[in-house]
């Protein structure tokens, strides 16, 4: 089985040697998917490492660590319609990247498949998974898997002219829920997305993060994201229930500060979802779901 339909794309930082290993796993993949690995502006010669080690691999070092936002260099260097979307300590079982190929090939309205995330090497399912297959949204007639409006980008395939059309990740959010916006972008221009519990992705979490930064990113970015797209009412009610949830996490107060100092700007890029996906998030809010439903992410 080959396949140049599927470009994967791996983003990493300061991360070498998981970088490595990951690289390993998924140029072993039997669909022998082409690949591009960027390395967001690592301090410590990982791309150079990289390059050493695979010099068949792209090796993409871009000169600052820009976030979620590296991927859209990936996607954009690729030549293939689709992409995989991975992170230096996330890796693509064998299969599925040719499982979500034949999906989105079948189903021209799709722009995103998420996968099933194996945590660690007991291989317990991530909790936002379990969320996304319990969506209150329904079957939707002629999709497969679960319907949702949101993703998590270490364990998605995109349709690469989706993608790039409603802009890719934004710069601004950097980390943390980034997948939200460009969720409901994507929702807004009619794309569909699907939770596919059949495709599966391997994530052991690295030991090299930052929680306190990630908290206080998620924070300010899910105000962001209500007052980006979100009707006044929305968003006031999700201003409210962010700031009361902020109360008693300081890294989230952090990240409400970092908001408001930034309400200008959202407020220039103001763009108010249509009314169908707006209804959309609202059904998912009453359940519960969280601020649009947006899924907390695979940690990059």
């Amino acid at each position: 089985m080959t396949s140049a339909r599927t470009t994967v794309v791996i983003l990493t930082h300061d991360r070498p040697d998981e970088a490595g290993r990951t690289i390993a796993r998924t140029l072993a993949l039997p669909e022998a998917p082409p690949l591009v690995v960027v390395d967001n502006g690592s301090r410590n010669g990982t791309a150079a490492a990289l390059a050493a080690r695979r010099p068949a691999v792209d090796v993409v070092a871009l000169p600052q660590n820009v976030g979620g936002a590296g991927r859209n260099v990936g996607v954009a260097r690729a030549r293939t319609p689709y992409v995989a979307l991975s992170d230096d300590d996330c890796w693509w079982a064998p299969g599925a990247v040719a499982h979500a190929e034949t999906l989105l090939d079948a189903h021209p309205r799709l722009a995103v498949v998420s996968a099933r995330i194996l945590v660690g090497p007991d291989e317990e399912l991530d909790p936002t998974c379990a969320r996304m297959a319990a969506s209150p949204l329904g079957p939707a007639p002629g999709l497969p898997g679960v319907p949702i409006l949101g993703f998590m980008a270490g364990a998605a395939v995109v349709r690469r002219s989706a993608f790039l059309a409603a802009g890719g990740f934004e710069r601004r959010l950097f980390l943390g829920g980034e997948e939200a916006i460009l969720a409901i972008d994507l929702a807004a221009a009619g794309w569909a997305m699907a939770y596919v519990d059949a495709l599966v992705v391997h994530h052991h979490p690295s030991q090299h993060r930052d929680p306190g930064g990630r908290s206080r990113h998620l924070a300010r970015n899910a105000l962001w994201l209500a007052w980006l797209r979100r009707p006044a009412r929305s968003a006031a009610r999700a201003t409210a229930g962010l700031l009361r949830a902020s109360l008693g996490d300081g890294a989230a107060r952090r990240g409400v500060l970092d908001a408001a100092r930034g309400l200008p700007w959202a407020l220039r890029h103001r763009r108010v979802v249509p009314r169908e996906v707006e209804s959309v998030l609202r059904l998912l809010d009453a359940s519960g779901a969280g601020l649009g439903a947006i899924p907390r992410p695979a940690d990059p």
